[in-house]
């Protein structure tokens, strides 16, 4: 398949700093690695693998054994939060000891993906930028927030952008942008982008602007992840049971990530 060409912001100069176009057979570990933690725990639905390149895409896939479901996410970065509890500095119990060095971070820029969402409910995908250090301060200048460019639940073309910042505990804050809908082909590929500048943040679907939000700005740098997970094991321990009812292969399907910079 041919790449398709980037749908960037209009009224400005971009240039293109860092992207995985996804065109060999192997995933590029100088780019991405596998996200296995949530919250300093292992988490058992995140898989080390699951992953196939066609059609130069990478598809993230839903794999089930016997009755347990999981699917992978890749970052190229890590939160300091997924850090296993005996990875950290024993003495001290600090989390952010033995940070592994990130494969690339980025501050400002216009961040775009194309890709096309999964057939079977139960697993949903996102693609999103991280701070490492997210919470750490209650500035989210400093600290760094949550930015899900594209969040998808359902089957029906609906997605959303939401954003999250002051940790994720009980004083956690977010803006979201309420259920935005695909108007065509919704199992097709789409773009979806963020252009994030010092004044805040404007989100893109296919070329067309979304939604903006400038309370809660970044300005720290912030680490990529496109990510698929099965619904409700983070909160249970156990699969959705809309799982048990699929009948075929599903994947998410990535055909490129791009980071532009400005060029003024």
């Amino acid at each position: 398949m041919k790449h398709a060409k980037s749908l960037l912001p209009h009224g400005k100069q971009w240039k293109l700093v860092w992207n995985d176009e996804f065109d060999g057979n192997t995933l590029d570990r100088g780019k991405w690695d596998f996200r296995l933690n949530m919250m300093q725990r292992r988490h058992t639905a995140l898989l080390e693998g699951g992953i196939h390149f066609e059609d130069s895409c990478i598809h993230l896939e839903l794999v089930r054994d016997k009755d347990q479901f999981r699917s992978p996410q890749l970052q190229t970065g890590e939160n300091f939060m997924d850090r296993r509890p005996e990875e950290r500095l024993r003495i001290f119990n600090w989390p952010i000891a033995g940070f592994a060095k990130p494969k690339f971070l980025k501050k400002y820029g216009y961040f775009e993906c194309r890709c096309k969402l999964q057939r079977q409910p139960g697993w949903w995908s996102a693609f999103w930028l991280q701070s490492p250090v997210i919470g750490s301060s209650p500035d989210p200048g400093r600290s760094g927030i949550e930015i899900d460019i594209m969040e998808n639940f359902t089957r029906d073309g609906e997605f959303s952008h939401n954003i999250y910042w002051n940790g994720y505990g009980p004083d956690i804050k977010a803006g979201h942008s309420g259920p935005r809908r695909l108007e065509t082909d919704i199992f097709g590929f789409h773009t979806y982008g963020l252009e994030w500048n010092p004044e805040g943040y404007v989100f893109y679907v296919d070329g067309r602007e979304s939604w903006r939000f400038s309370e809660a700005v970044s300005h720290t740098e912030q680490f990529i992840l496109i990510t698929t997970e099965c619904q409700t094991y983070r909160y249970n321990g156990m699969p959705d049971p809309a799982l048990h009812k699929i009948t075929e292969p599903d994947a998410f399907a990535v055909d490129y990530v791009r980071v532009f910079d400005e060029v003024k």
